[in-house]
């Protein structure tokens, strides 16, 4: 067969492959765009419109998810460290899914629209769990306004840290997801956790080797996070926001509220600096360190949650009978 008659064969072949690709990823993204419209909604404040996910009875929780998240990542997070027995609420952060960019993005102006929406909600005070760049507002709001925090819970903690600063590697493959998230690419991300799944795992602070030898659950439980950043369109102004943080010390030490933080030494945003500065400026804080786990804490959650659930006893937030047994 001649050369140009080989190429035609491959386009042949390849133009139908390629749509049929392309047709999936409509078709997923479709999907995914419709689950992201639902189970939130929008409350406006005087400070702008929020959206916030609020289901489930009981103590109230405040869950402001990472990089990457919205409401729904807020829910997932919350059902993987406490479980049942709590009302959710769940905000989506500047610009996340449904709600907005304003002009003053500072983690201070997110804290005060996290108090104006539990205002908003009658809820006087709630346990406030922020996990990775959602822990600099949690911080914020435990400092702005502590009479509505009864509890602060910091997983892989983005805060300030006068060594190590919190930071991604810079290797070849964190580069091109790097530029993936830039161009807000939803095909570039979508293809890329279908190929190169390891790309991802790695960009989201995590050794691809201990997912791949951890249990199928856990390997499950890590693809469903590089999945819920889908569709990155939606969470790319977010994305942004928390890629260039203006960190600096705050005065940790006048927090009242009882304070948890857990972090892991392998993870690979290098958050432990972090969490140690603040446990040792927080009054009380208990600090958990984990030797693997990565960003994401592959192969703790058990763990993770019998220390959420013992430090909350352990302040009297609930009762001893509600941690469970080892």
């Amino acid at each position: 067969m001649s050369r140009i008659g080989g190429l035609l064969l491959a386009m042949v072949i390849a133009i139908p492959t390629a749509g049929v690709v392309f047709l999936l990823y409509k078709n997923e993204l479709g999907r995914l765009r419709d689950a992201a419209s639902r189970g939130g909604v929008v409350a406006n404040l005087d400070i702008g419109p929020i959206e916030y996910a609020d289901i489930g009875v009981g103590t109230a929780l405040l869950s402001i998810h990472g990089a990457g998240g919205g409401f729904d990542q807020g829910l997932a997070n919350a059902a993987d460290l406490v479980g049942e027995g709590f009302r959710i609420i769940a905000p989506s952060r500047f610009g996340y899914l449904r709600t907005p960019v304003p002009q003053d993005t500072s983690p201070a102006a997110q804290a005060d629209a996290h108090a104006a929406l539990l205002s908003k909600l009658d809820v006087p005070k709630a346990m406030v769990v922020g996990v990775s760049a959602g822990a600099r507002s949690a911080v914020e709001l435990a400092l702005r306004h502590p009479d509505k925090v009864t509890a602060l819970i910091l997983i892989v903690p983005g805060l300030y840290s006068p060594t190590n600063p919190v930071s991604i590697e810079a290797s070849r493959g964190n580069k091109f997801a790097f530029w993936v998230v830039n161009a807000g690419g939803d095909f570039a991300w979508w293809a890329t956790e279908k190929i190169a799944p390891s790309v991802l795992i790695r960009f989201l602070g995590v050794p691809p080797a201990l997912v791949a030898a951890a249990p199928r659950a856990e390997r499950d439980r890590v693809m469903s996070i590089v999945k819920s950043v889908e569709p990155l369109s939606l969470r790319f102004p977010g994305i942004n926001i928390d890629s260039t943080p203006a960190l600096h010390e705050l005065p940790l030490e006048v927090i009242t509220a009882p304070t948890l933080i857990i972090s892991a030494r392998d993870d690979l945003f290098d958050t432990l600096p972090a969490a140690e500065f603040a446990a040792a400026k927080i009054p009380g804080a208990k600090l958990v360190v984990y030797d693997t786990g990565g960003h994401l804490l592959v192969g703790q959650q058990q763990d993770v949650r019998m220390a959420v659930r013992t430090f909350l006893a352990g302040a009297g937030l609930i009762p001893s009978s509600d941690v469970p047994r080892q």
